[in-house]
């Protein structure tokens, strides 16, 4: 079996937005309450809370009058808010030395919540998304979902600028076969260039933050001028937050485009292994790698060889 995820934009209603920002603060109080109870467990004694303890003591917690509004949301959505930090914790054991999994901040993180299908509890149906708790919400259904597909879980999430977005992840019957490697292409990073192919070809990256770089930093320092809490400053807030978010939706749609090309054109692809995070850190690329999006490029290029038989290899 394997997996595939789509993404689509979907539309609530003021009910639902309220549904859903109750979600994503019930979500992020979950999860830091019980992080804060497995750090001091930890210190004190060097053992982890286990997630069936920290689910039961959860259910107890929702029948307190101080926590009753936990009850309000998509308990399953509570749940996997207790399995994704089981999971951080799991990998703080296997490397201690990166220190606890961070807190999420209200500010920082990205609203987000994730839930699971059981016993055909969410649905995808005539262009409407039905969720546990929230109902059915109108959905931007750009792809066609194949019938054989089986709905196993949906990520909803809020961008910055307001916008709301459904990741559903479905489960299917693998049956691609191995491709013949007949074509070959060797690309080696380039900093500018995304790439350098071994046909001596570069695909002209456009270098979408550099583009708006000096109008974002005008906009985030009349954001910075403009009094907290105030309705102007909310509007700047957005205006800042849309400039990224079309930085970053050129920069995918580019990103895939390119990957989907040496797809079609070669059985498989063998790419220099860089670690991303040290480059960035080093030698003052950090702009000029996070701009490249060499990372994200690798990531697309690999699921779309998958899925036509074809390989990645570094």
């Amino acid at each position: 079996m394997a997996n595939r995820a789509y993404k689509f934009r979907i539309y609530p209603n003021d009910e639902q937005k309220i549904l859903f920002a109750k979600t994503f603060g019930c979500v992020r109080m979950v999860y830091n309450h019980w992080l804060d109870r497995k750090i001091r467990q930890y210190e004190e004694n060097k053992t982890n809370v286990t997630y069936t303890i920290c689910a039961k003591e959860m259910a107890a917690m929702k029948k307190t009058e101080e926590y009753g509004f936990l009850k309000e949301v998509d308990s399953i959505a509570l749940q996997q808010a207790l399995r994704h930090l089981d999971t951080a914790f799991q990998n703080f054991f296997k490397q201690p030395k990166t220190g606890f999994p961070r807190f999420k901040s209200k500010k920082r993180n990205k609203n987000s919540y994730s839930t699971v299908c059981i016993n055909g509890n969410i649905t995808l149906s005539n262009g409407y998304l039905r969720l546990p708790k929230i109902g059915q919400i109108w959905l931007k259904q750009h792809r066609i979902i194949p019938d054989e597909y089986r709905l196993k879980s949906v990520t909803v999430s809020q961008t910055p600028s307001g916008k709301y977005y459904a990741s559903i992840l479905f489960e299917y019957e693998d049956q691609v076969q191995e491709k013949e490697l007949q074509k070959f292409l060797g690309l080696d990073f380039s900093m500018h260039e995304l790439y350098r192919d071994s046909n001596g070809k570069e695909p002209a990256y456009p270098g979408y933050y550099r583009n708006v770089e000096k109008k974002l930093a005008r906009e985030q320092r009349k954001l910075s001028r403009m009094q907290k809490g105030s309705n102007n400053r909310n509007k700047q807030r957005l205006k800042v937050a849309k400039l990224h978010e079309k930085v970053s939706n050129q920069r995918k749609d580019f990103l895939h485009k390119q990957s989907r090309q040496i797809t079609n054109a070669y059985d498989c692809v063998c790419i220099e292994d860089l670690d991303m995070k040290a480059m960035s850190r080093s030698l003052n690329f950090g702009k000029s790698v996070s701009d490249n999006g060499w990372g994200m490029f690798t990531t697309f290029l690999r699921y779309k060889l998958e899925e036509q038989g074809k390989k990645l290899v570094k």
